[in-house]
Formats: C-alpha cells, sequence, structure tokens
C-alpha cells in the first residue's frame, strides 16, 4: 500500500553563510569560497538545520524525509535521528546545479513543503528550477537573506514546518525571491532584484517577510540620531560600528570614511578599522573597553543576525548586552505596528539573553524602550 505520510523535502546548503563572520558579505561563488576558507571561515548551515530539525523529532513517524547525500542533508538528519531516503550525488564541494537537480528531483517525487537551509543564493536556485511548484520554507543560514521564505529564526522555520506537518498550519502565500549582487555589495553599492516569487508558509509570527530594500534618508532624524552618539561616546573604548545608512550622518560628522555595508571600529574618535571580520574585531576588543553601535534592519526587524554576522555570537557575549546601543530612526520603528525586534545569531542561550525591552535611540536625547525577541 502507498504511503499516506506527507513527503518533506530537505536541501542543505552547507556553505551558505560562510563569508558572514570573515566579512565578505556572501559565499557565492568558488573563487569568494576558497577566499573565506583562507580566512578561517567554518560552514554553519548544517548546525542551524538541526536547530530546526529538533522540532519535528515527535512526528518522524508521521511524515518521510527526502533529502540530498552527505552534507546536504543525510548527516544532519542522521543526527537528529531521522532515517531519511536519499537522493542524488553530489561531489565534496557543492555547487549550485546540486541544489538545481535536488530540488527538480523532490518535485518529480511530490513533496509537500521542502525546507532550505541557506541564503538568497540558494533560493535562487530553488526557484529557477521548480518556481511556484510547491511550498519552499527557508531555515536562515545565509549572510544575505533578503527574500521572504525564510523562518525568522531556524527555531522558528522548524516550528513552522512542524505545524505544517502535523495539519495545523496550512495556508501558503507567494513570498519574494530577492538577490543582491555581491560584488557591487562589496564595493557598498546595494542593488536588489526580486526574480520570481515561490509560495510558502502563510506564518508572520514564524516567517519572515521581505526584507525592504528601499534605503530612506530621514535625514533629519539621522542627524539627531549622530548628534546623540558623539554625545554619549566615551574615551578609550572601542566601538563596532555595524553596516547601514543610519551611520552614513554619524561618521560623516567625525570626519570618517564609513563601510555602508561592512563593521568599522573607533576608538577616540578614530577610525582604526574599516570593513573588519570576527577575528580581526576580537583582537581589538580583547580585554578592552568596547561597545556596539547597530541599527535595525528596516521590514524585518532584526539587530544580529542579517548582514552583519562579523558581530558573531562570540564578540556580543565578550562586549555583553549593557554595551550594545541600538539605534533607529523613529518612522521606522513606527512601521512595526508593535511588532518585536528580533535577534537571531546562531546561538539559542545568547538570543533568549538578548530578549526583553531595549533602549532604541531615535534622536538627539531621545529612546524608546522597545520589546527584543
Amino acid at each position: 500500500m502507498q504511503s499516506k505520510k506527507k513527503k518533506l523535502g530537505l536541501i542543505v546548503n552547507p556553505i551558505a553563510g560562510m563569508g558572514g563572520k570573515v566579512g565578505l558579505k556572501g559565499s557565492d561563488g568558488q573563487k569568494t569560497l576558497n577566499y573565506a576558507r583562507e580566512l578561517g571561515a567554518k560552514p554553519e548551515s548544517n548546525l542551524k538545520t538541526k536547530y530546526a530539525l529538533e522540532h519535528l523529532l515527535s512526528l518522524n513517524d508521521d511524515f518521510d524525509l527526502i533529502t540530498c547525500s552527505g552534507l546536504m542533508g543525510e548527516n544532519v538528519a542522521k543526527d537528529c535521528g531521522v532515517t531519511p531516503i536519499i537522493i542524488g550525488l553530489h561531489n565534496s564541494d557543492t555547487t549550485s546545479e546540486d541544489t538545481i537537480r535536488a530540488a527538480n528531483e523532490m518535485k518529480n517525487l511530490d513533496v509537500s513543503l521542502i525546507l532550505v537551509a541557506g541564503g538568497d543564493g540558494t533560493a535562487r536556485d530553488i526557484y529557477n528550477s521548480i518556481g511556484e511548484s510547491i511550498p519552499v520554507l527557508g531555515i536562515p543560514s545565509g549572510v544575505k537573506i533578503y527574500s521572504g521564505i525564510y523562518g525568522l529564526t531556524p527555531y522558528y522555520a522548524g516550528e513552522a514546518a512542524a505545524k505544517f506537518l502535523s495539519g495545523d498550519l496550512s495556508a501558503v502565500k507567494l513570498a519574494e525571491i530577492m538577490d543582491i549582487d555581491e560584488n557591487a555589495f562589496r564595493n557598498g553599492k546595494l542593488s536588489v532584484q526580486v526574480y520570481g516569487y515561490m509560495y510558502t508558509l502563510d506564518a508572520p509570527t514564524l516567517v519572515q517577510g521581505s526584507k525592504n530594500a528601499t534605503i530612506t534618508t530621514e535625514k533629519e532624524e539621522f542627524i539627531g540620531i549622530s548628534k546623540e552618539l558623539i554625545r554619549i561616546m566615551e574615551n578609550d573604548t572601542y566601538y563596532l560600528i555595524s553596516s547601514g545608512t543610519t551611520f552614513q550622518p554619524f561618521m560623516e560628522e567625525l570626519g570618517l570614511q564609513n563601510t555602508l555595508l561592512g563593521v568599522d571600529i573607533i576608538y577616540n574618535n578614530k577610525l582604526v578599522a574599516n570593513d573588519v571580520n570576527e577575528n580581526t574585531i576580537l583582537d581589538f576588543i580583547n580585554n578592552n573597553n568596547s561597545k556596539i553601535i547597530v541599527t535595525i534592519i528596516g521590514g524585518q526587524g532584526y539587530i544580529f543576525g542579517r548582514g552583519n554576522q562579523q558581530i558573531s555570537s562570540k564578540i556580543i557575549k565578550t562586549i555583553g548586552k549593557e554595551n550594545i546601543i541600538v539605534v533607529s530612526s523613529s518612522s521606522k520603528l513606527t512601521a512595526f505596528s508593535g511588532k518585536p525586534l528580533r535577534v537571531d545569531t546562531g546561538d539559542r542561550d545568547l538570543d533568549n539573553y538578548l530578549s526583553g525591552y531595549m533602549p532604541i535611540i531615535t534622536g538627539f536625547k531621545q529612546s524608546h524602550m522597545y520589546k527584543v525577541v
């Protein structure tokens, strides 16, 4: 008798996100991947996939997991105690063609949902393979996560998949598949394009929306934020300045050139390092007074874990929650309509530690208390 179980597809991009902590702003292309490895980048997508799959263990007898061999899904599934059905073959260094073939084979096997660990490049590959034919849910593992198919965190992606498999969640919606030009991104230019739409689970509390790619100036508010940051800055302290247009007026006020889409370090109002990676940051902050200045990603509400992975969980724990300064224009906060801000550091204990109410600087001597989850 043919199984009536739901079929869940799993595709893991094992190199997704490797460029984040080392400051490469992505991992697309073999040349970039090789350089990331030279800089000491380590794979993280299988660990994030494990966080998601843990939600499914109680449903193990109620669905069939169809995945790829080795690092593209088989290994992490077995580590979680799930016995998968294996499809396809791939080399030790996976390529986008492996993802495209896997998605197409899963379509032919009539899977109900594809769970994919990766970033925007991986989402594009799956879109190019299957279009709108199957709902796709992403486990956020890449540096660039503009597309609307991804869970708020790996944990929430697993929760959404579990609800789908158990029948508690069935609604789907079309979500934008977006990506940026990585080469332009590394040179400080943000060029975002919508490549198409795929169906994903309609669960706003579990699945993120597409990032708002429009860069607004909000010039007067940004100037007020800049003056407040300068007012509260302390001597003999290293300040990590995260990415974002919010900080352009601040750096201009100090007479410094900033890396629009990277992380810079200031000490006594002087730029001591620009476009740094995780290891460089750790060298600077070691046993020194340090603070992080970060802004919010518009449209998604993330403080950490989207586009600023150089500021890793290790760095955040070293510096401490009390030394994190969050800034945002009031109009951006208003656009969230009371929805909480979010963190996705890859460390669940740290995410819990960062949760709660935090002050958000919105202008000169102005701040709001806002909830972070």
